[in-house]
């Protein structure tokens, strides 16, 4: 299993964009930057922000000189105010750092007093957009300052309170407990003070702040809103450089949501504002994919650890020229001199099967995240099936799981129907358009699987059409039941299916147990017996007829059905002697009708039919 977060070893071939990042805060030289570092939910944003951590310390001979925050706003989200929460976060550490310097320590303790200010504040302001317009203060506490009650910086006692009316009764009640210093400044001029804190306690230390904020992407619009309104309080001060990690695409919705009625322009232009250096994850092609899943067998492997940093090494510089045409595939990681086992190169071709359309499949696209779930839910399945004891193929599982995945839902169900209701367990579906994928031919699908990813998945191998799924499916049951044919009957009907294909010539001493059967049995079994009676080509009278005869007794209706199949068979099977053997059923004569009209019924079937008419026996 492989852990579903960030990381500090790069699968990703991402350490070149890392370093990219780490040498602009180096060239920034303490003067403040922001730089984002954008892509799609699981694109790999979190493991290049722990990347660009891991770079600056390679890159610089002096690490003291940074210091480091890790903010995820995510994780306050519906507990504490934001604005707060990352100001206590950072004051903290620098409260930390300064007390382990033995320097700046007032100044740390002092900002780290603004928290409660802060989260006053933001009873204080309706909006952001209030305070970046300059507006004046709006809210409980808004209407506050109206009365001039100075309730705010705490300066009003409980006589005042209730002279105030409603609105500040409503005020103390929000304000309580928030407060424990006394300040007497307007809101502008304590965020003011808080930067002038910020910088003042940052120059006394003599380092730069690093402040890392992720998982903007999975917060809700308000929360990112106020969250970005919050780095502005820090942002362009020296010392200061913050790194952003966020789908851009969810900005621009949070924004929207936000400031309803924004036209696109202004939405761009808010981030825009707020980074100086835009970073884009570069999404994954064929390549890196096929990479990605090769170093992660191998770091899920038992390896040594040096050996395995030494592989990925080996890989990401392969990778590095894969514009040239090199490839990371089992050819090239059996160049490495390592001793893989039989089993994880085995794995390194399932690898080579699965790039391509992870990374052209519209649920997977090489989104890092999403394969590493499907590795996980693969190796899930792999357990079960083992603790079961059934024997499946991993390509095989895999080709299933890819389809189930990434294929359209009613295609998958048409797979596992097919699967169902052959005895064999084999998609017979398939073989048409397998063969016409892999041969080149024309290959026409239906609706539900004509698709570009369908029609690489058919070419794929292994190829399904003649392969038994059903230990494959039940362990994949978990979105389509596997139904086996003998699923539908019960003991007794079980038993008596074996025993008239076995012994169909024995049919009629079973006459009284069939008829105690339900109707779908019935129906099933001789569903069961007509699958077998297609299979034989030397007609004349077979024992199977028998077998079908009694069903047909037990239950009238079935009679119907037998007489349609027998229309069906090729004139060359129907011969004389089946024609008394039928003569007595209820549907005979319409049988013999259509024979009659049947081009190519030969003339001593259409004897029988008139000889057993004037003997009065249809």
């Amino acid at each position: 299993m492989w852990p579903d977060n960030e990381t500090e070893i790069d699968f990703l071939n991402f350490e070149s964009v890392a370093d990219t990042v780490a040498e602009v805060v180096i060239r920034a030289d303490r003067k403040p930057v922001s730089i984002g570092v954008s892509g799609a939910w699981g694109v790999g944003k979190s493991s290049m922000i722990k990347l660009v951590r891991s770079s600056l310390a390679k890159r610089d001979t002096d690490p003291a000189k940074y210091l480091f925050v890790e903010f995820n706003a995510w994780l306050y989200q519906g507990y504490d105010d934001v604005r707060a929460s990352l100001l206590e976060v950072i004051a903290g550490t620098l409260k930390i750092e300064a007390e382990k310097r033995n320097t700046g320590v007032q100044q740390a303790v002092d900002l780290l007093a603004r928290v409660d200010w802060l989260r006053l504040a933001k009873l204080t302001v309706g909006t952001a957009a209030a305070t970046a317009l300059g507006l004046p203060p709006v809210g409980l506490l808004g209407e506050a300052f109206r009365l001039g009650t100075g309730v705010a910086f705490k300066t009003a006692d409980t006589k005042t309170l209730e002279s105030a009316g409603d609105t500040v009764e409503k005020v103390a009640h929000e304000v309580g407990g928030f407060l424990k210093t006394k300040h007497t400044s307007s809101p502008p001029q304590e965020i003011h003070n808080i930067r002038q804190l910020f910088e003042q306690t940052l120059a006394e230390l003599d380092v730069t702040l690093i402040v890392l904020i992720d998982d903007l992407d999975r917060c809700l619009p308000e929360t990112t809103i106020t969250t970005l309104e919050a780095i502005r309080l820090f942002l362009f001060l020296k010392h200061t450089a913050f790194i952003i990690a966020a789908d851009d695409e969810m900005i621009k919705h949070a924004v929207s949501k936000h400031f309803e009625g924004v036209d696109e322009k202004h939405i761009i232009s808010y981030f825009d504002k707020l980074i100086q250096v835009p970073i884009r994850v570069p999404p994954l092609g064929t390549q890196e994919v096929r990479a990605y899943l090769i170093l992660l067998f191998v770091e899920s492997c038992d390896l040594q650890k040096d050996v395995k940093g030494r592989i990925r090494a080996a890989v990401c510089k392969q990778l590095a020229s894969s514009w040239q045409g090199k490839r990371v595939d089992r050819a090239f990681m059996q160049t490495l001199g390592v001793p893989f086992s039989n089993d994880l190169i085995a794995r390194f071709d399932v690898a080579d099967r699965l790039a391509p359309l992870m990374t052209i499949a519209s649920h997977i696209e090489g989104n890092p995240r999403l394969i590493k779930r499907f590795l996980n839910a693969l190796s899930i399945r792999m357990s079960v099936a083992n603790s079961h004891g059934i024997s499946v193929d991993e390509a095989v599982l895999s080709k299933l799981l890819l389809f189930e995945r990434c294929g359209s839902p009613d295609a998958y169900k048409d797979l596992v129907k097919s699967v169902n209701e052959n005895d064999g367990g084999k998609p017979t579906l398939l073989v048409d358009w397998e063969a016409a994928s892999n041969s080149g031919g024309d290959l026409q699908l239906p609706p539900n699987w004509d698709d570009s990813f369908v029609r690489e998945w058919l070419t794929m191998p292994p190829l399904l059409a003649q392969l038994d799924l059903r230990g494959a499916l039940y362990v994949s049951r978990e979105h389509a039941p596997l139904i086996t044919p003998t699923d539908r009957l019960s003991s007794e009907g079980l038993d008596l299916l074996g025993a008239l294909i076995a012994h169909p010539d024995m049919a009629q001493a079973l006459t009284n147990r069939l008829g105690s059967l339900p109707r779908p049995e019935l129906t099933f079994i001789l569903d069961k017996l007509l699958e077998n009676a297609q299979q034989i080509q030397d007609w004349g009278v077979p024992p199977i007829l028998d077998a079908c005869l009694v069903i047909t007794r037990c239950e009238a209706s079935q009679g119907e059905r037998l007489a349609a199949f027998l229309q069906r068979r090729p004139v060359q099977q129907v011969t004389a002697s089946l024609i008394p053997k039928v003569s007595s059923e209820p549907w005979a004569e319409k049988l013999f009708a259509a024979w009659e009209h049947q081009k190519g019924i030969s003339g001593p079937v259409k004897k029988a039919i008139q000889k057993v008419r004037n003997n009065g026996h249809v």
